[in-house]
């Protein structure tokens, strides 16, 4: 009976598991399969995403689990909760884990096979701004349900927040914010919003959005360090002068977490180096979600993508090759979303710098698409509160199909006509 490890409480995770035993079909047996899933947290893998929203608003609703407890226990998978693991014995083929309490014990998991599904970890202030900094009270980062949890119980009642980052999280937790009745600074340090993940034009939209919210946007700013009162956060220090807050939230960006992979000897570079068929340099062990360096599908060395599609797309592929599966491989284009307050922002394809832009008015007012080309091929589309365009987007570009410029930038011409 193979034993297969997975370690990671987040999308890939579970969708790795859904995947195993819905590409299986008929044939899934738990008794020809040995899976556990290790994870540091108290719960199954869960939605993220709305942590940085619905959540934020209504705590009380609790986590959304992604696959029910029940799937595990039907399937035979064992689930081993706040857990670490805390080692690879790549000769053995066995993973050391350990209650999360301090001084436990570490037990030794023999396996077939090692699924590094770690994920990302939010990115800490600068070492410079001194020790502690991270952990002081008044400061928070968003990754995890708890992380979630301290932050809305930090948000009642409201006062004033400072947003570190004009990141997607950021953005989306000063949307929230605002909303709950919080005086908002974003605090960026690139000349413009989403600078390495969206194009000027719709920077220039989403900072007009969040400005009619009354968020204060502050770009191309130099903060040089925490303002601290009676051992809590209370304030930033800019290169003017400073700005009084009573919480910050720290949303610089994230690290792939490959402590695991890095320490046993695998390669490692902006993530866990990985194939094409999300295996390591050790054929024992494969790489999926956030925490992976995959191959450039256009052979431009290694990329790393952050998003539940990318997890998803990971984990079908790799359950496929584990159970050598010869059904094809389903073409998809990247794509991603971000809801910041009534403004839901929907990416397909991966926009480039040097792209010709064309725009196309949605169905309802406020509404509209950004089509970017590289010549007459369509590479990335922006949706703004449009949905039937995004689908459409994603469609076309697993395709390589590219509708003309000039006839897709006209609102007239139906989708279906594309």
């Amino acid at each position: 009976m193979p034993s297969v490890i997975v370690v990671g409480g987040g999308h890939a995770a579970a969708q790795f598991c859904s995947a195993l035993v819905a590409q299986s079909g008929t044939r899934w047996r738990a008794q020809d399969w040995r899976i556990t899933l290790v994870t540091q947290e108290a719960h199954p893998p869960y939605h993220r995403p709305p942590l940085s929203k619905q959540f934020l608003r209504a705590p009380q609703g609790g986590p959304q689990p992604l696959l029910g407890a029940a799937f595990y226990a039907e399937h035979g998978m064992a689930l081993r909760l706040r857990t670490r693991a805390l080692a690879i014995d790549r000769v053995r083929q066995r993973l050391g884990v350990a209650p999360v309490q301090p001084g436990a014990p570490t037990q030794w998991l023999a396996y077939d096979h090692l699924v590094l599904a770690t994920g990302a970890c939010a990115r800490g202030l600068p070492q410079a701004w001194g020790q502690g900094v991270d952990t002081l009270p008044g400061v928070h980062v968003l990754r995890t349900l708890a992380d979630a949890q301290g932050l809305a119980q930090a948000l009642r009642p409201a006062g004033t927040l400072a947003v570190l980052g004009g990141g997607f999280i950021g953005l989306e937790v000063a949307a929230t914010a605002a909303a709950l009745g919080w005086r908002v600074h974003v605090l960026e340090a690139a000349p413009r919003l989403l600078a390495r993940a969206v194009s000027p034009a719709m920077s220039e939209h989403l900072h007009a959005v969040h400005r009619s919210r009354a968020v204060a946007l502050r770009l191309g700013v130099a903060v040089g360090g925490l303002l601290a009162h009676e051992g809590r956060f209370a304030g930033l220090t800019l290169a003017d002068g400073a700005l009084a807050a009573d919480r910050l939230l720290v949303g610089i960006g994230s690290e792939p977490q490959t402590a695991l992979a890095h320490d046993c000897g695998l390669a490692c570079d902006n993530g866990i180096a990985v194939d094409a068929g999300m295996g390591t340099q050790d054929p024992h062990i494969s790489a999926i979600g956030d925490c992976a360096a995959f191959p450039h599908p256009a052979g431009q060395g290694s990329m790393r993508l952050e998003s539940v599609q990318n997890a998803q797309a990971h984990a079908e592929l790799l359950a496929r090759r584990l159970l050598q599966a010869d059904t094809p491989v389903p073409a998809f284009a990247p794509w991603f979303w971000s809801e910041q307050g009534d403004t839901r922002l929907q990416i397909a394809g991966l926009w480039q710098a040097d792209a010709q832009t064309v725009r196309r008015e949605g169905s309802r007012a406020g509404s509209f698409s950004l089509l970017h080309y590289a010549g007459a091929r369509l590479q990335a589309v922006e949706s703004v509160n449009a949905p039937a365009d995004h689908m459409a987007a994603r469609r076309w570009l697993a395709r390589g199909h590219s509708p003309p410029p000039v006839r897709a930038g006209d609102a007239a011409v139906a989708l279906k006509d594309l």
